[in-house]
């Protein structure tokens, strides 16, 4: 079982992945993966020598086709993998406020989704919702 434990700050060497929990017009804004039935926010792994902040927008931008947003850092996160695997794997974790998309770009995303709540269908339903109850608070 995965568990997730939020910080304040690691250094910045750790920090592997970019994930954005993110809006647009009031609604969640969620992707699904061509591969894949479930839906998840954008993100994903860090490319070498790039800002953890670029990697952020990068994401956004391939996984949804925003073009015009707000993004600010929320917190940094970890992912254990569960009973004989202690390691942690670091993250950060952004907020957006979307306000424009163009076409979705042809990358491993099939189709962007806003919900009014979180979906029920999701790629990391250990993850997501602890990533999402978190930005809940951040942005009250």
């Amino acid at each position: 079982m995965q568990k997730v434990k939020f910080y304040d700050h690691v250094d910045d060497t750790l920090l592997k992945f970019a994930v954005i929990v993110c809006r647009y017009n009031g609604a969640w804004v969620f992707c699904r993966h061509k591969n894949r039935t479930t839906y998840e926010v954008p993100g994903g792994h860090r490319e070498p020598c790039e800002e953890i902040r670029a990697a952020a927008v990068r994401e956004l931008y391939e996984e949804t086709g925003a073009v015009r947003f707000h993004i600010r850092p929320v917190c940094v996160y970890s992912v254990t993998e569960g009973l004989h695997d202690d390691s942690e794997t670091f993250g950060m974790l952004y907020f957006a406020e979307i306000y424009g998309f163009q076409e979705l770009p042809d990358f491993e995303m099939e189709q962007v989704v806003l919900f009014p709540n979180m979906p029920e269908n999701l790629t990391y339903p250990e993850i997501q919702p602890e990533l999402m109850k978190k930005v809940q608070e951040f942005v009250k």
